[in-house]
């Protein structure tokens, strides 16, 4: 019984809300976006005053790959610089947002197909904080990341979301976090500065997501790879693409779909990003 009190703790002051809390998948590019003032994190910090305020906020970032399925369960997660060759500055970060492990046990409780562990090792990763600090600049709300089984194929990842739609009438924002065009070795580094630069390949899946999404073809995103021939350019690898397959398990039929920064850079790379609900 000692193993259902943090379940306990979690749900008994945490009441069922009248209206659910969207759902977000966020094309988060590049780590600088994490520091920089542009559209993109502009439109983050303007969805942070929007969305009505969370109880905690759970990420599914492209940049947790993991052996089996685990939560962040720790009081303090560390802020995680995951990257190289960027301005000190970048390094510098640190946004110290709370953990919740009560959340986390409540969390692995809800999933039943598969063992969720909780973990205290991880932290906050730069698919996460670059994202969240400009949503919620005060720290003041608790963070959580949900890893992606690296192992298991695109259904289990859209199944095992379903499983978490609960929490968002417990007062959860869900952000999956990546990118839909994904592909850093082709970027064109000389084009990152100009405007909307897309190789056409990347802007024709950009468009086949976007109809696939509004039209709620799920299972066709589900088997990216017998789309067409472009969409193995736009995902090379399907971490950053993972993501999205989550925020489409969490939605339901009732949702309105709408795009933000729908954008691509550096040829290879868009930053389109989906809010469902309201």
């Amino acid at each position: 019984m000692a193993s259902l009190q943090p379940f306990y703790n979690w749900t008994k002051d945490l009441t069922e809300e009248e209206t659910k809390l969207p759902v977000l998948f966020i094309g988060h590019g590049s780590p600088m976006n994490g520091i920089e003032d542009n559209e993109f994190s502009r439109t983050w910090m303007k969805f942070g005053k929007e969305i009505p305020k969370p109880k905690a906020v759970l990420v599914i970032s492209a940049h947790w790959l993991t052996n089996g399925t685990y939560v962040t369960a720790m009081d303090y997660p560390k802020t995680i610089h995951d990257f190289g060759g960027f301005p000190q500055a970048l390094f510098d970060v640190e946004y110290p947002a709370k953990g919740n492990p009560e959340l986390a046990e409540f969390t692995s409780n809800l999933i039943t197909s598969t063992n969720v562990g909780l973990d205290h090792d991880w932290g906050l990763d730069h698919g996460t904080w670059t994202v969240v600090r400009h949503m919620y600049p005060d720290a003041d709300i608790p963070v959580l990341q949900l890893s992606i089984d690296y192992n298991k194929p695109p259904q289990y990842h859209f199944d095992l979301a379903k499983q978490l739609q609960a929490l968002r009438k417990k007062g959860v924002l869900i952000i999956g976090s990546g990118n839909m065009v994904h592909n850093l070795g082709m970027v064109a580094w000389d084009k990152l500065q100009e405007p909307e630069y897309g190789f056409d390949w990347a802007l024709e899946m950009n468009q086949l997501f976007k109809e696939k999404i509004g039209n709620r073809d799920f299972q066709s995103l589900i088997q990216y790879e017998k789309l067409n021939a472009a969409a193995k350019l736009a995902i090379p690898t399907p971490d950053h693409y993972y993501p999205l397959l989550y925020t489409l398990g969490l939605q339901d039929d009732k949702d309105d779909i709408s795009f933000f920064n729908d954008k691509a850079v550096g040829g290879s790379l868009t930053m389109t990003s989906v809010k469902f609900g309201t």
